[in-house]
């Protein structure tokens, strides 16, 4: 059974409201979460984030896209270590080192798995503040289920497909398999 976890944030706040370009100025409004080890899905909102930490800390891997690029940076304010440290497989960096560029993860989803994401992260900003948790609690999960099913459709068949800006489809190859490292376990969450 593997101990992977798919994850994805939503943040209560955007770098515009914030004033700056400064992930330490972003706050999370939740975080969700699907772990393959008891194959759930899961949002934990900001005051349950101690929580999640506890079952981050004993996974083989996190998955997300750009959680390197955001998702870390954003959870390292309310976190002890440093998530970069961990055991990771960030879909967008893989995808953007094969092509040079960046894409969307909608662009991806739509691409290779004929749907994507139901909303957009302002979206979520805008729910958080009128709000409207439940509604940034499904987005959030819904956003976790499209990554699971890239990540899934990549490791599988060792590509992912995008469309570009003119609508053309493209194939690219990824590798999304697990590398063996040995890897500390990390518990910063127990109290001494």
């Amino acid at each position: 059974m593997s101990s992977e976890v798919v994850l994805d944030i939503e943040t209560q706040n955007t770098f515009e409201e914030a004033g700056a370009y400064d992930h330490t100025l972003l706050k999370i409004s939740v975080i969700g979460v699907y772990f393959y080890e008891t194959d759930e899905y899961i949002c934990y909102e900001e005051a349950e984030l101690p929580k999640l930490w506890k079952r981050l800390e004993t996974a083989g891997r996190i998955i997300g896209y750009n959680t390197k690029g955001f998702d870390y940076n954003v959870m390292n304010v309310y976190y002890a270590g440093d998530f970069q440290t961990f055991p990771s497989l960030d879909l967008l960096e893989v995808i953007a080192k094969s092509l040079g560029f960046r894409v969307k993860l909608d662009d991806v989803a739509h691409a290779t798995l004929g749907h994507g994401k139901t909303a957009h992260g302002l979206q979520a900003v805008e729910w958080w503040k009128q709000g409207k948790i439940q509604e940034i609690k499904d987005y959030c999960l819904s956003d976790v289920k499209v990554t699971k099913e890239v990540y899934e459709f990549g490791k599988k068949y060792g590509i992912i497909r995008y469309y570009d800006r003119l609508g053309v489809l493209h194939e690219v190859p990824v590798d999304f398999k697990e590398k063996v490292e040995a890897a500390p376990n990390i518990n910063l969450t127990m109290g001494f």
